[in-house]
C-alpha cells in the first residue's frame, strides 16, 4: 500500500480493509515503519522502534483473521506507548539514564490490554524524563518536536505520544496525565486526549509520578478512534489497588448522540484569569458555546474554585509523592538525572508531613465542588491550554504553562476530561477546548467531544516535514 494512504485511514477504515483483505496488517505495518523511519530522525516522537515486534504483531493479527479470529476494532492496527509503561523483554526508559538498561519481565495492564485486542506495537514513545522533566539538552535522547511547527512546543509530558499521532505514524497512542499531560500535549498538536476518571484504566506497570494523580488514557487523531482505544483500555484490575471495579459504559453507543438537552456549565472566571490567556482562546471557546446552543444544549456561566487553589494544592501534593518515588535515586544517582527533573522531584524534599495532609484535606475540598456542579449540570466546559503552542525559547514553568494551566484541576479531582481541537489560531497551530463530566461518564465527555469535532469540521490534516 501507499504510504500516504496510511497516513490517511481512521482506525475504523483499516480495520474494514483489512479484514477485507484489501490490505493486510503486515503492508499496513511496514508503511508505519517506513512512515517512521522517514519522520522520526526529524520529529523524535519515538525512543524505541519495535520493528521485529511490530512484524511478528501483525503476522499473528493476519493469521487470525485468516483463521476467523476477530479480536475487535484494534485487530492488526498499529500503536505506540509512552516509555513509562512496561513491556516484556522490551526497554522501559522513562527517557531517563537512570532506567536505560531497563528491561521489564511483564507488560504493563495497558500493554496487555492492548495486545490481546490485537494491537501492533509500533514501539515506545519519548516523553518528560519520568514524566516530570522537560525538554532540555542533558537527557539521553532527543526531545520530540511538534509537527505542526518545529519552533513551537509539543506540551509534556506525553510529547512523544502527541507527535506521532499528529504526525501520523500511529493513528494512536497512550499517554499519562497527572497534571494534563494527555490533553495539554493533546491541545498543542492538534489530537482528541482522554484523561479517564481515576481508577478507570489501570496504571499497572505504569512508572508512577503520583500514585494519587496519575492517570492513563489515549492521544488519538480523532474523537472516535479516542473512543475505540478507550473502550479496550477500560475495566476493573485486580491487581492494581487503585483501580476502579465499577462498571464500563459502551463509548461508541451514543457517540453521534448529540449535545440536545444537556446542560453544560462554563467557569468563565475560572478561565478568563488564566495566566497567559489569549484572545483566540476566549474566542474559540464562545465559538463553541454558540455552537453547542444551535445543536440544542443549555449552556450557562458557572462558579469554580480560583485556579491557584488547585495549584497549590496540586504543587503540595504531586512533588511530595514524586519525591518519595525517587527518595534513593536521589540519593545515590542524583547526577544521572537532568537538571530540571532533578530541580522539580527535589521541591518535595522540603515538604513536611503536615504540608501534604493539608494538601489532601484541601483536595477533598477542590474536588467536592467541582463534583457539586454535576448535580446541576451535565458537562463542564473550559479551556484546555490556554494559547496555542508558544515557541521553544519561551519555556515556561510546568505549574503555569498554557499547555497545563486549564487541564491540572481535574487531575487532581480526578473527574474525566478530554482536549478537542476546534480550529487554528492565525499562526496556524492549533486551539482546543476541554469537556469534563462526572466521575465514569467517559461516554457522555466524548460525545460532546464528538459533537464538536463534527460541528466544526476538524480533521487532522496531513502533516508535511518542515
Amino acid at each position: 500500500m501507499k504510504d500516504a494512504t496510511y497516513r490517511e485511514l481512521s482506525i475504523e477504515q483499516a480495520g474494514r480493509s483489512i479484514r477485507s483483505r484489501e490490505i493486510s496488517s503486515q503492508e499496513l505495518t511496514r508503511s508505519a515503519l517506513r512512515h517512521i523511519s522517514e519522520y522520526n530522525p526529524t520529529l523524535h516522537a519515538f525512543i524505541t522502534v519495535t520493528e521485529e515486534k511490530a512484524l511478528a504483531d501483525a503476522k499473528r493479527a493476519d493469521d487470525e483473521l485468516a483463521a476467523g479470529v476477530d479480536r475487535g476494532p484494534l485487530h492488526g492496527i498499529p500503536y505506540a506507548v509512552k516509555d513509562v509503561f512496561d513491556t516484556e523483554g522490551i526497554r522501559t526508559t522513562c527517557h531517563s539514564k537512570i532506567l536505560l538498561d531497563n528491561i521489564p519481565a511483564e507488560d504493563s495492564a495497558v500493554v496487555a490490554r492492548l495486545s490481546n485486542a490485537g494491537g501492533v506495537l509500533m514501539g515506545k514513545l519519548a516523553t518528560d524524563e519520568f514524566a516530570f522533566g522537560g525538554p532540555t539538552d542533558d537527557l539521553p535522547f532527543p526531545a520530540p518536536l511538534n509537527p505542526w511547527n518545529t519552533e513551537h512546543m509539543t506540551g509534556g509530558s506525553s510529547s512523544g505520544s502527541a507527535v506521532a499521532v499528529s504526525s501520523g505514524m500511529v493513528r494512536f497512542a497512550i499517554g499519562t496525565d497527572t497534571g494534563g499531560s494527555i490533553r495539554g500535549p493533546a491541545a498543542l498538536c492538534g489530537l482528541a486526549g482522554v484523561k479517564p476518571t481515576f481508577g478507570r484504566v489501570s496504571t499497572r506497570g505504569a512508572y508512577p509520578l503520583a500514585y494519587s494523580m496519575d492517570h492513563c488514557g489515549p492521544l488519538a487523531a480523532s474523537v472516535t478512534e479516542a473512543a475505540i482505544a478507550l473502550q479496550v483500555l477500560a475495566g476493573h484490575d485486580p491487581r492494581d489497588p487503585s483501580s476502579a471495579d465499577v462498571p464500563v459504559e459502551d463509548y461508541l453507543a451514543e457517540l453521534n448522540g448529540g449535545v440536545a438537552r444537556l446542560k453544560i456549565g462554563v467557569p468563565r472566571a475560572f478561565f478568563e484569569k488564566a495566566q497567559g490567556i489569549s484572545t483566540e482562546a476566549l474566542a474559540a471557546i464562545t465559538q463553541v458555546e454558540d455552537a453547542l446552543r444551535a445543536a440544542g444544549a443549555t449552556v450557562e456561566d458557572i462558579a469554580m474554585p480560583d485556579y491557584p487553589l488547585f495549584s497549590t494544592c496540586g504543587r503540595v501534593i504531586l512533588t511530595a509523592e514524586a519525591f518519595s518515588v525517587h527518595e534513593e535515586n536521589m540519593r545515590t544517582r542524583a547526577a544521572d538525572y537532568s537538571s530540571l527533573a532533578m530541580q522539580r522531584i527535589m521541591l518535595g524534599a522540603s515538604l513536611t508531613a503536615a504540608d501534604y495532609i493539608q494538601a489532601l484535606r484541601l483536595r477533598r475540598e477542590l474536588a467536592r465542588a467541582v463534583d457539586d456542579t454535576f448535580n446541576q449540570y451535565d458537562l463542564i466546559l473550559t479551556a484546555c491550554s490556554v494559547a496555542p503552542a508558544p515557541r521553544l525559547d519561551s519555556m515556561p514553568d510546568p505549574f503555569t504553562a498554557p499547555s497545563v494551566i486549564q487541564a491540572y484541576p481535574f487531575s487532581l479531582s480526578g473527574h474525566p476530561a478530554m482536549s478537542v481541537p476546534v480550529g487554528l489560531a492565525s499562526n496556524g497551530l492549533p486551539l482546543s477546548v476541554q469537556f469534563v463530566g462526572p466521575y465514569f461518564k467517559e461516554a457522555r465527555v466524548l460525545r460532546a467531544g464528538r459533537t464538536v469535532e463534527t460541528l466544526f469540521g476538524w480533521k487532522l490534516p496531513v502533516l508535511a516535514l518542515q
